[in-house]
């Protein structure tokens, strides 16, 4: 296909071409932002691996009940409703490794942008949430801390 081709394809279909564009674009502005926010995403084995290698503080956003119901080993459940990057749970972790995360991702993608701006070295977030830690067969923990 010749650029000639491509031009007078887009001149037919005007709609079309104009929605790939603005597609593009925002594929490409959300992997800059993605590249600049200053904290990182983590899949489980990689969260198994902080939390082994570096003594990682794992901070769970999840309902209590739903912390009861199962929780990541050695997990700190903080309700979100009463997060606080400069809490007494938190005020020695800024050089430590802190992981936040929550059911599905969400809510923990939030407070490491809490984190992050509050000053914290070494942020991340479970992407996925404990449902990709389930899907990825990790253990999990019943009752509290």
């Amino acid at each position: 296909m010749s650029f000639d081709e491509l031009l007078a394809f887009a001149g037919r279909h005007l709609y079309l071409s104009l929605g790939l564009a603005g597609l593009t674009v925002a594929l490409i502005y959300t992997e800059i932002a993605r590249l600049f926010r200053g904290y990182k995403a983590l899949r489980p084995a990689e969260l198994t691996q902080l939390i082994n290698r570096d003594n990682a503080l794992v901070i769970d956003l999840s309902a209590i009940a739903e912390y009861e119901k199962g929780h990541i080993p050695s997990s700190r459940s903080v309700q979100p409703s009463q997060f606080d990057p400069e809490s007494k749970l938190l005020a020695g972790a800024k050089q430590l490794p802190v992981v936040a995360v929550c059911r599905n991702g969400q809510a923990s993608a939030d407070a490491a942008k809490r984190l992050k701006k509050a000053g914290f070295e070494q942020v991340y977030w479970l992407d996925g949430g404990i449902a990709a830690w389930q899907q990825a067969e990790l253990p999990l923990v019943k009752g509290r801390n």
